[in-house]
Parts: C-alpha cells; sequence; structure tokens
C-alpha cells in the first residue's frame, strides 16, 4: 500500500503539472492502463484538481510580490536615456498590464457584490428555491 500511497502522490503531481498521460506513465514507473484507471477515480480527480489549484495559487502569490519591481523597471525603462523602441516596448507592457489589472480588479468587485446579493438571499426556504 506504501507503493501505491508513493506512485499516487508522483502521479498526481505529474498530472497536476500538465503531464500527458503517456508522460506521466513513464515518469512515476506505471502503466499508462494504470493511470487511466487512476484517472476514473473522482477522489484521485479531485486531488489532481485541488494540487493544480494550489500551484496556480503559489505562482499567483509570487508573480505578485515581484510585481512591483517589475513595474519599476517598465517605468525605468520609459525614460528618455532608453532607445526609442525599448521606450515604446516598456509603454505598451505597463498599459496592457494596467489595462487587465483593472479589468480584473473590476471583476473581483462585481464577484464580491453579487456574493453578498447571494447571501442576502438567504437559504433555499423549503421546497420552493429562490435562486
Amino acid at each position: 500500500m506504501v507503493a501505491r500511497k508513493k506512485n499516487d502522490d508522483a502521479l498526481v503531481l505529474a498530472l497536476a503539472c500538465g503531464a500527458t498521460v503517456e508522460a506521466a506513465a513513464r515518469q512515476c514507473d506505471l502503466s499508462e492502463r494504470t493511470v487511466y484507471t487512476r484517472l476514473k477515480d473522482a477522489d484521485f480527480q479531485l486531488r489532481v484538481k485541488q494540487v493544480r489549484s494550489d500551484m496556480v495559487r503559489r505562482s499567483a502569490g509570487l508573480l505578485s510580490a515581484a510585481s512591483g519591481e517589475a513595474v519599476r523597471t517598465l517605468l525605468a525603462l520609459m525614460k528618455e536615456s532608453a532607445p526609442p523602441a525599448v521606450r515604446l516596448g516598456a509603454a505598451k507592457a505597463v498599459l496592457e498590464v494596467g489595462l487587465k489589472i483593472r479589468e480584473l480588479a473590476d471583476l473581483e468587485a462585481e464577484l464580491r457584490d453579487l456574493e453578498e446579493k447571494v447571501k442576502a438571499l438567504g437559504p433555499p426556504d423549503g421546497g420552493g428555491r429562490r435562486w
């Protein structure tokens, strides 16, 4: 049972990182059939999704931590001492990222507003659903 747990952990990680069934099987020294069998298990699928989600959250955190320095770098590249092509590229990047961040912030605010409205509705009452 310990070997299966070890193989499952490695398999979950390989699949969460985007490996194909074939590559994950090779990497974990399993048959492709075994991998396909594991993927039919709902609990196993949930573990893969949870690990992938955790990886995305960690990556987002690292990117957020580095974003301040990246903005300072882009702003420095926009100064007149940089070649025009570099200044143009930096300016475009600042505008594109700025717009995406603003859109994301707006969506997050809208989502929070919707969540509050759903909470205000309360739980469904009896057999008649209110939402």
